[in-house]
């Protein structure tokens, strides 16, 4: 089993930055890959990025690709997303979730085993 618990949503007004945090507790969490999923109100579950267990290789979607970033500390067990230059396209609630143990991240949602509670992201003009 792992726990995963989001954190560092708010409202941020369009151009600001924000860095969503994921801490993890129980297995192997430095052994799978970690993915960011959003979702705004009334739509489906979007892949947002993803990063393997030793950070070697990570993705982002077109749509976020040279605003976000993300990352993992495995000494920390936490993953984050770093949001800069958010629009109000952005808003919605972020989600971590990991992946099974020794494998490479992937962009559909049903591959991630374990996800966290979600966090708000809100977008102002």
């Amino acid at each position: 089993q792992v726990q995963l618990v989001e954190s560092g949503g708010g409202l941020v007004p369009a151009g600001g930055s924000l860095r969503l945090s994921c801490a993890a507790s129980g297995r192997a969490f430095s052994s799978r890959s970690m993915g960011w999923f959003r979702q705004a109100p009334g739509k489906d579950r979007d892949f947002v990025s993803a990063i393997t267990w030793n950070s070697g290789f990570s993705e982002h979607a077109d749509s976020v690709k040279g605003r976000f970033t993300v990352s993992r500390d495995n000494a920390k067990n936490t993953a984050y997303l770093q949001m800069n230059r958010l629009k109000l396209e952005d808003t919605g609630v972020y989600f971590c979730a990991a992946g099974p143990v020794g494998r490479a991240p992937q962009r559909g949602a049903v591959f991630y085993e374990y996800w966290g509670q979600g966090t708000q992201v809100t977008v102002s003009s």
